[in-house]
């Protein structure tokens, strides 16, 4: 199984981050739906201020790129995307264009293995 985490932060808004809340509280059955089909095992989203963090566990064969271009080919992902990003802004220091990046794993402690899970 491998994992992801990455961060993005949510527009200085009260409304904006009440909005995001709300969306992902009654997420859209397709996106669930597409998510699952393309691969993604578990996934979290954790809120902090503005700040997003999202946890994602996927099969060992995942490609990033492959899979989530094969969720993206939905209507309803695309229109998902769209307007998620409509509330995000990019992470300080994230290349242009980016808005959640890829946070690297420092540490790991899982008692089911004694594998790490570091690069």
């Amino acid at each position: 199984m491998k994992r992801f985490a990455q961060a993005v932060m949510l527009k200085d808004d009260p409304e904006v981050i009440r909005r995001y809340d709300e969306y992902h509280a009654h997420p859209w059955t397709e996106v669930n739906e597409g998510m699952l089909a393309c691969g993604v095992k578990r996934m979290f989203i954790y809120r902090f201020g503005r700040l997003l963090f999202m946890y994602v566990e996927v099969p060992d064969d995942f490609d990033p790129v492959r899979d989530m271009a094969r969720y993206m080919s939905t209507p309803k992902a695309r229109e998902w995307d769209e307007l998620m990003r409509s509330f995000q802004e990019p992470v300080q220091g994230g290349k242009s264009g980016e808005t959640w990046v890829q946070m690297k794993e420092v540490y790991a402690l899982d008692s089911l293995t004694d594998q790490s899970g570091l690069d």
